[in-house]
């Protein structure tokens, strides 16, 4: 049984797509994996391959008011996949987004040389971002076994498993596999019992492993309470768990109070359930201590929890981007996809937002668009209706993802082979839409000034 503590290297990989930005977008779950470990007693290290703060970074680094902004981004080949296809991507270059792949090099050689290397994955499409990854870590540490993780692991588990030349797999959270995994892989036995189940009782995610911290994801919970059509958050994490208000709010301020953090992002997929009981208290804890912070909904607001007191309170706590799980204003019996939203729900929202005091920029709805089978033209009615409240229409693009209510649907009616690569999945490529009349019309509506 191997005695010292073993060496944990974690890596965010590269993005290989047609187009990438900052949008408060962090490997969470790597960052909680390294923190929980790093709490255990293990050595951690971590290389972040799409740091927009390198040390080698020469050039002027563009950062937005809320901490968002652009990756270095370098022209790449297609895939084989694509590249043998006849694409109508007009305008749109691949590109590698990320630190170029000497300063990787030199990072790896750097640290000490672990004894496993932790790799995530976000996007299902970006899938070859991945492998190049794990290619250039396999040319350092040959034999040192990497374990891939994250969204893509878990969505694309068999696709992973034979693409990407990591040793080990694993779907799902990976919190409690952890002491499985490392004592699989190093002899080492972690400490104590499984890690639990209680997310009050797992340390924050370790930000501070990164070169800069220009803003804090802050998740409240794991899970969602609802199943619609496209999205896979409850075959990703099957139960709805919440933190406690006050755990929230410690985690808010210690980002704050140590590290300067101005900007929060909320990755919740349910922020306001139960919110006369939850959220509320949050809120009510941020106004009162007085913290010049920030706060940003980029995973989208259910409408219909935003009451008149949600709203004044999200605004008092320092709320600046509202987004609403809108999808479409098509609120008749026939609507199926998301059935969350009832007509007078998102107007009453709407008007509770702007009396709180939130301006046009910052409120938008989204919009989904790309659909198998969508009619286009209630999409354009429905940016029209948002426009008329005052707020702005989001076009949300179209995403197959396995394991979803609506994958089979899209397999069959795509225009691409879905189960031949996840790069199909891309919805740059909008890969339900057939018709070279839609895609025309997609392009105009993504040029409608309203």
């Amino acid at each position: 049984m191997k005695i010292n503590p073993p060496h944990i290297l974690c890596i965010n990989p590269w993005i290989h797509d047609f187009a990438a930005f900052d949008f408060w977008a962090k490997p969470l779950g790597l960052l909680s994996i390294a923190a929980t470990l790093r709490k255990k007693g293990l050595k951690i290290s971590y290389i972040d391959c799409l740091d927009r703060f390198h040390p080698e970074e020469s050039k002027k680094i563009k950062l937005f008011w809320d901490g968002r902004g652009p990756f270095r981004k370098t022209e790449i080949e297609l895939p084989e996949e694509l590249a043998s296809k006849e694409l109508k991507i007009i305008g749109k270059k691949y590109s590698r987004y990320g630190i170029k792949p000497e300063w990787f090099k030199a990072d790896l050689k750097q640290i000490k040389k672990p004894d496993i290397i932790f790799v995530t994955s976000l996007m299902t499409y970006w899938a070859s971002g991945v492998k190049e990854t794990i290619e250039i870590i396999k040319e350092v540490y040959p034999d040192v076994p990497i374990v891939l993780g994250g969204i893509y692991a878990t969505l694309n588990f068999e696709h992973a498993k034979e693409y990407t030349l990591a040793d080990l797999v694993i779907k799902g959270a990976g919190e409690h596999q952890l002491k499985k995994n490392i004592m699989q892989l190093t002899g080492f036995e972690l400490s104590g019992s499984n890690i639990s189940s209680d997310l009050d009782a797992l340390p924050y995610p370790a930000l501070d492993l990164q070169n800069k911290i220009t803003y804090a994801p802050i998740l409240t919970s794991r899970g969602c309470p609802f199943s619609c059509d496209y999205c896979a958050s409850s075959y990703l994490e099957p139960k709805f768990r919440q933190r406690s208000p006050e755990n929230v709010f410690q985690e808010i301020k210690h980002w704050h109070d140590n590290y300067h953090v101005k900007n929060f992002a909320f990755y919740d997929d349910a922020l306001l359930i139960n919110a006369k009981s939850y959220a509320f208290s949050l809120f009510e804890k941020i106004i009162d201590s007085k913290m010049d912070v920030w706060f940003h909904t980029p995973n989208a607001l259910h409408i219909n929890a935003i009451t008149q007191q949600a709203a004044d309170l999200m605004f008092q706590a320092g709320f600046k981007t509202i987004r609403l799980g809108l999808e479409t204003t098509e609120f008749s019996e026939k609507r199926s996809h998301d059935i969350k939203v009832v007509e007078k729900d998102f107007f009453q929202a709407v008007e509770h937002l702007k009396t709180a005091g939130f301006t046009q920029e910052q409120m938008g709805a989204y919009l989904l668009c790309g659909l198998p089978g969508q009619n286009l033209d209630e999409v354009e009615i429905s940016m029209q209706i948002v426009a008329k409240t005052g707020i702005m229409p989001v076009l949300a693009y179209y995403t197959p993802i396995p394991h979803t209510p609506m994958w089979d649907y899209a397999v069959k009616h795509s225009k691409f082979d879905l189960l031949e690569h996840p790069v199909f999945t891309n919805n740059t490529l909008f890969p339900c839409i057939n018709s070279d009349i839609d895609l025309k019309q997609i392009s105009r509506l993504k040029n409608i000034k309203i």
